[in-house]
């Protein structure tokens, strides 16, 4: 802002100088604020924290699967993690014919344990272990079954074992590579309809997105120009387009934004009729690549550091450097950042 205040005295004082009317003036500053009025300079990670993707095998059996995933909890937690993240459908096998076997009820908010235990387990996982908690996701059911509606569904609580924030898969992964791979969860899913910014107190904000979502560079971009300092998705990208464009993305959207990014995976169950292409890991703002798992069960962990954040900003300088006078700014547009009967 500094910079845009000495460009504009010179501006002013040219432009003086030269007998130009307020008018012209106008039309000479209008790109120059567009250009400048861009992702927030200031510091967006208020201080250090250590981020763990776990890299989960699951199986048929809930209870067991939340077992499980409470003990990778811990393990990160004792080994310094304060965010910690678990994988897409990480209470259940991941497929259409699995969803609406495995999916719980999620309101009225808050549910009955016999309604969500997996909310439960969660809640009760962040609080056991004093962390932020992305909940990877679950399949949640409408509390009408007439209705037949279910979403992919990611819940992340507080270290106290509060809910903070709901994110529903917004993009659904229907897509048909002949001969590889068809998938439609438009057959049993319903979408989400919002962008999830979730303020982690002491730290700064984070988005969420759940897999599919990560092709799609709008949710990211607002996120960032929102003042988040991570992106975390948990995901479970296939054999076919892991190997092509989970690291790809990661990085992609790391670099696009100038922020950190995690994406967890499932582990690989050979046994499984969806192969996940497993591979968790944490992209910082200059893309590289922090740390990565194979295919195997593994915790992906990292320090995120606000001075990476901004350094990375002040040396590759974009966020003064856009120009809305050429193309809008869609951070500018019509966002959804709520949406109605959503667990809270």
């Amino acid at each position: 802002m500094r910079s845009f205040m000495r460009t504009l005295r010179v501006f002013t004082s040219q432009s003086r100088s030269l007998n130009t009317t307020p008018s012209s003036l106008k039309a000479l500053v209008k790109p120059l604020i567009a250009c400048t009025m861009a992702t927030s300079t200031s510091p967006v990670l208020k201080q250090p924290i250590k981020l763990a993707c776990i890299q989960l095998a699951s199986g048929p059996d809930k209870a067991a699967n939340l077992a499980h995933a409470r003990d990778k909890v811990v393990e990160a937690a004792q080994a310094g993690a304060k965010l910690v993240v678990l994988p897409e459908c990480f209470n259940s096998p991941y497929g259409c014919d699995y969803f609406p076997s495995y999916a719980e009820t999620l309101l009225p908010s808050p549910p009955s344990k016999e309604q969500s235990p997996s909310y439960h387990a969660l809640s009760a996982m962040a609080a056991e272990t004093q962390t932020f908690l992305v909940g990877g996701s679950i399949p949640e059911a409408d509390p009408d079954p007439a209705s037949k509606k279910y979403y992919n569904t990611s819940l992340i609580f507080g270290p106290d074992g509060g809910l903070l924030a709901t994110h529903r898969k917004v993009h659904l992964f229907d897509i048909d590579i002949p001969g590889q791979i068809t998938f439609r969860e438009s057959e049993v899913l319903h979408p989400g309809n919002k962008v999830t910014v979730v303020e982690l107190a002491g730290y700064g904000r984070v988005a969420v997105g759940i897999c599919y979502d990560v092709r799609f560079p709008e949710l990211a971009t607002i996120a960032a120009r929102r003042g988040c300092f991570a992106l975390v998705y948990p995901g479970a990208f296939n054999t076919t387009t892991g190997p092509l464009h989970w690291r790809l993305q990661g990085q992609a959207r790391a670099m696009d934004n100038q922020i950190y990014v995690a994406l967890c995976s499932p582990a690989r169950d050979p046994a499984a009729s969806y192969q996940a292409w497993g591979h968790s890991l944490v992209a910082d703002p200059m893309a590289r690549v922090l740390a990565e798992a194979d295919e195997n069960e593994a915790v992906v962990a990292c320090e995120l550091d606000g001075a990476v954040i901004e350094t990375t900003r002040r040396n590759i300088p974009l966020t003064t450097q856009r120009r809305f006078d050429v193309y809008p700014d869609i951070n500018e547009g019509k966002i959804a950042f709520d949406e109605p009967n959503l667990p809270k």
